[in-house]
């Protein structure tokens, strides 16, 4: 099945609207013992968090944000280590486990802007595209591994997905890892799609075309978005 797929635009992002909500600020708030977080007014919980998180040494302040995020996948002694590396290298790049990126992303962005710049500053990739059969009728619910396949043609021949990946690009090896290199897949109707990921993985600059044509074999475009 061939599509055409157009690229209406691409951004750079340093944090993420709404990634945050107002329960993890009034939470986090506690954990940094701040004692009038339940009873804050919900627009100055951000504000009154950063604040809070300034009370601590950085890396304390990424221990707390850190287990308060992943607890249930990390155990006491790697979150201590990555407190510690955050200050120095760019974790939500570098750590082994790619399925971990996306939440490491948002806290060390939390933990950037609260500290003004002493953790390394991380970056965000959104894209917005079209994707119109050229061959079908109805258009299936595409996953983020089709979306990847489809995006192949469009990116420069740098692109780490394209270099790391080249055959699970190509559709001939199957993809698991396209389920944490895009972070969020979303469909905005009339055949436009929104994706989320990280610069490291797909910068703007990685686009080599704002239109070109894809394909998929029939049998990977047959499950539903997550």
């Amino acid at each position: 099945m061939k599509y055409n797929i157009t690229i209406n635009s691409a951004n750079t992002l340093e944090s993420v609207p709404d990634y945050w909500s107002d329960r993890d600020y009034v939470n986090l708030l506690l954990k940094f013992n701040y004692p009038d977080a339940e009873s804050a007014a919900k627009d100055t919980l951000e504000e009154l968090l950063l604040m809070a998180i300034t009370d601590y040494e950085p890396n304390e302040a990424a221990a707390i944000i850190l287990e308060y995020k992943l607890a249930d996948k990390l155990n006491e002694g790697q979150l201590s280590q990555i407190s510690n590396d955050m200050l120095l290298d760019k974790i939500s790049e570098e750590y082994p486990d790619i399925s971990l990126h996306a939440p490491l992303f948002h806290i060390n962005q939390l933990l950037y802007k609260a500290f003004n710049g002493k953790f390394p500053n991380a970056k965000a990739t959104q894209i917005n595209l079209s994707i119109n059969s050229l061959d079908q009728a109805e258009e299936p619910d595409f996953t983020k591994e089709n979306i990847l396949h489809l995006l192949d043609k469009g990116l420069t021949d740098s692109n780490l997905i394209k270099r790391l990946f080249s055959e699970q690009m190509a559709g001939s090896k199957p993809f698991p890892e396209a389920e944490s290199i895009l972070w969020e897949l979303e469909a905005a109707g009339n055949s436009d799609y929104k994706i989320l990921t990280s610069d490291y993985w797909l910068s703007k600059s990685d686009i080599e075309t704002g239109e070109f044509e894809g394909e998929l074999q029939k049998a990977t475009s047959s499950v539903e978005m997550t």
